[in-house]
């Protein structure tokens, strides 16, 4: 039986997620009902606060803590269609993170990459609230 790596791992969901340039990312934010997830660990996101509208659901409980038409989703209204926007610091968690929204069922799932890559680009930011 051949495992897989963490390589392949980010090879699979590159391939699978559309990972967003600043500029589709707005475009899909002000077009579509969007939530953005912010799945990096709560240190990082109490040190440095998140993108504007988002909200956070650490890597390591977003698959417990979200599912498709879910009455116990922290989320109101989510369902199947919803369009996600997930990040991280860097955007490889949050490759993995979508894929695994993908593999639940999420239909509208992409990786909005990297929290200061967001900065950079001039994206809004709020104090993790």
């Amino acid at each position: 039986m051949q495992h897989n790596n963490l390589e392949k791992l980010l090879e699979t969901a590159n391939k699978e997620i559309k990972r967003l340039t600043f500029t589709e990312s707005l475009s899909i934010i002000n077009k579509e009902d969007v939530v953005i997830i912010d799945v990096r660990e709560e240190s990082e996101v109490y040190n440095s606060g998140v993108i504007k509208n988002a909200i956070h659901i650490p890597r390591g409980l977003l698959e417990f803590t979200l599912a498709p038409n879910s009455q116990t989703n922290p989320i109101k209204n989510i369902n199947e269609e919803t369009f996600l926007l997930v990040y991280c610091a860097g955007g490889y968690r949050s490759a993995l993170a979508a894929k695994s929204l993908k593999d639940l069922g999420f239909k509208n799932v992409y990786n909005l990459g990297g929290y200061q890559e967001w900065i950079d680009s001039g994206g809004e930011i709020q104090p993790n609230t």
